[in-house]
């Protein structure tokens, strides 16, 4: 449910097309700094996208790597549910998981890659998208690019931004709305807005062993739903 349907293809010498269902409400990027997205849809387009990744990682009959997720693969139906698309970079997994798959080069956006592409003795595995997703959720949250001005002051990373947020609130809450995007306008459960942002933090963790499944992270924000 949470991955786009193709509809037809024409692969004729040169001319190439691929037809997609149409998403109404068009990429998450294009909505980042929407009023219309309120904290109740971003909250459900994590899950979603969670999902999506999810049932590529450990369900579908090959398992699959998208290695390029960010907001402008993530597309938004009419009723604002996500799904993952383009995945023009992705590659196949052998369902075992224990094949470690080569790249003749990284793959991604900068921004959102993981940091086991810059070096070329470490396997490449889902967790780069997991990696990925995390920083999707933060850059949704915070309202923020990875690749912004205010992440350059912290080490290049969205998530060292926040983390830097935590530590000087000194054990307060204060930070939460420190870091959340001020066009939710401080309308949204703080709670589970923590939960989520750690959820976040936990997936975009430079140690690929520390981060969490989709599978686990699906768990996690459906158990923060009931």
């Amino acid at each position: 449910m949470n991955l786009i349907d193709i509809w037809g293809y024409c692969a004729e010498r040169k001319h190439k097309l691929l037809v997609y269902e149409y998403m109404e409400n068009g990429s998450l990027a294009q909505n980042l700094h929407s009023s219309k997205l309120d904290w109740g849809k971003r909250f459900d387009i994590a899950v979603g996208t969670a999902k999506g990744l999810a049932y590529l990682h450990e369900e579908c009959l090959e398992w699959v790597l998208h290695c390029d997720v960010k907001p402008h693969n993530i597309l938004l139906d009419s009723s604002w549910n996500p799904k993952v698309a383009d995945f023009g970079l992705s590659k196949l997994l052998e369902r075992d998981g224990t094949h470690n798959l080569e790249f003749t080069r990284a793959r991604g956006t900068r921004g959102y890659m993981a940091p086991e592409w810059l070096f070329v003795n470490h396997p490449i595995t889902s967790k780069v998208d997991v990696y990925s997703y995390g920083v999707v959720v933060l850059e949704m949250i915070t309202g923020r690019s990875p690749t912004g001005d205010q992440c350059a002051k912290s080490k290049g990373r969205l998530d060292s931004w926040v983390k830097e947020k935590m530590i000087a609130a000194g054990g307060t809450k204060d930070w939460i709305e420190e870091v959340v995007d001020v066009t939710i306008d401080g309308k949204y459960d703080t709670s589970k807005m923590e939960i989520l942002i750690k959820v976040a933090l936990l997936c975009s963790e430079e140690d690929k062993d520390a981060r969490p499944t989709m599978s686990q992270v699906v768990d996690m924000l459906l158990h923060v739903e009931n």
